[in-house]
């Protein structure tokens, strides 16, 4: 991927063949060899690194910004003190579990810069300058060649967005883990839409129901007339979708039952989107016991006054927290709400998906949890949100 980019983006391509040694990784342009002094007067080698701007996966565009990253010693001039028209900022930071920098530099041209090219070229001038006074033979120009390292990343094509706000290692907390989402009405769906923007391992999709008319109004995205004319599995579409930024995303084109409840053994996190409570009641008692964490989500919309009212709900458990449970997963099945006529709407869907994402990342340590409950609602006349069920911290150690 990394040759690919830079054969199709004309900047990178000329620094390339000018005989710079850069190489793509991730998010990011990483230029190396880039000789400067170091407050000792001696001659080291450093390695520059930028955000990329990406206007697709083989093709860079504008620069996002003026600032660029630097592994190595501060960069002096011939007599040792600092070059200080791009000094900005000293901490080591770690932006992936591959490159972690020293400091940060800034020399901001008046309409900034047009492309890579003059990026790159700007503060190697800058940097190297006082290198290369003290010995003219040395250059960061030497034609060697990077190697491509193949690195397969979980998407399609790069997440220059998690580069851009530098939150990649944050990310990265995910990348191990197997999700399974039962259900994809629209709830569901539009949890597929948030989990495929993230880099988990895999992704597995339960449902045995086709994907109709009546489904496209309460989705993420917008089904085409074509789409609808196929009748195909819901899994069989929103693969086929979402497959074209995740790439690996399993479709089981059936329902979740005690007979094969087994397949969720080994999942680090399920998404429970179902109607009937006597598969969520058989399916949450299954993740209990073999301690897989989840998050069960549930939409009761009723018809008042020729108004809409309700509530969306996420109810949470893991291996720490599940005794709250018996009050929230009822065993039996009712139709006593509006969903036996159908009533779902694509806003609360959305929003159900939202809270029940957040609860996930919560767990998985990409957000702050100062709450830690695990029955959330929100009521829609009110415009409230509700916590309860929630686990103390105790000696460091959350508990019922």
């Amino acid at each position: 991927m990394s040759q690919l980019l830079i054969n199709h983006s004309p900047d990178l391509k000329r620094l390339r063949d000018e005989g710079y040694e850069i190489e793509v990784r991730g998010g990011y342009l990483l230029i190396h060899h880039i000789p400067y002094v170091t407050q000792n007067k001696e001659i080291h080698y450093g390695v520059l690194v930028s955000t990329l701007t990406l206007s697709s996966n083989e093709t860079t565009t504008t620069p996002d910004n003026h600032v660029i990253h630097f592994i190595g010693d501060d960069p002096c001039e011939i007599d040792g003190s600092f070059i200080t028209s791009i000094k900005n900022n000293n901490a080591l930071t770690i932006l992936t579990d591959q490159i972690t920098i020293n400091r940060t530099f800034s020399n901001r041209p008046q309409n900034g810069y047009p492309n890579y090219y003059e990026k790159v070229k700007r503060y190697v001038e800058i940097i190297s300058a006082p290198a290369k006074y003290m010995d003219s033979s040395l250059t960061a120009t030497t034609f060697e060649v990077i190697p491509d390292s193949h690195q397969e990343t979980i998407f399609q094509y790069i997440d220059t967005n998690s580069s851009r706000a530098n939150i990649e290692m944050i990310n990265a907390k995910l990348d191990k883990q197997k999700i399974g989402i039962i259900g994809l009405g629209g709830t569901g769906a539009y949890i597929l839409d948030l989990v495929a923007k993230t880099p988990v391992k895999e992704i597995h999709l339960y449902d045995g129901d086709s994907f109709d008319q009546h489904n496209a109004f309460r989705s993420p995205g917008a089904a085409s007339i074509d789409d609808l004319k196929l009748q195909q599995k819901k899994t069989e579409y929103y693969y086929k979708i979402y497959s074209n930024m995740h790439r690996s995303i399993h479709v089981h084109n059936y329902y979740i039952t005690k007979d094969n409840l087994i397949e969720l053994e080994h999942m680090d996190y399920v998404f429970i989107c179902v109607d009937r409570n006597s598969a969520r009641k058989a399916i949450t008692d299954y993740l209990v016991d073999k301690t897989v964490p989840f998050s069960d989500v549930g939409l009761g919309v009723n018809i008042v006054d020729d108004k809409l009212t309700g509530a969306v709900r996420v109810t949470s458990a893991n291996k720490k927290k599940n005794d709250h449970l018996p009050l929230r997963i009822f065993p039996e099945d009712s139709d006593n709400n509006e969903y036996g006529t159908n009533i779902q709407i694509a806003e609360l869907n959305a929003l159900n998906a939202i809270f029940a994402i957040l609860k996930w990342k919560k767990f998985s340590g990409i957000y702050v949890d100062f709450e830690n409950e695990h029955h959330s609602s929100y009521s829609i006349g009110v415009s409230k949100i509700f916590h309860e069920d929630v686990a103390t911290l105790v000696c460091g150690i959350y508990s019922a």
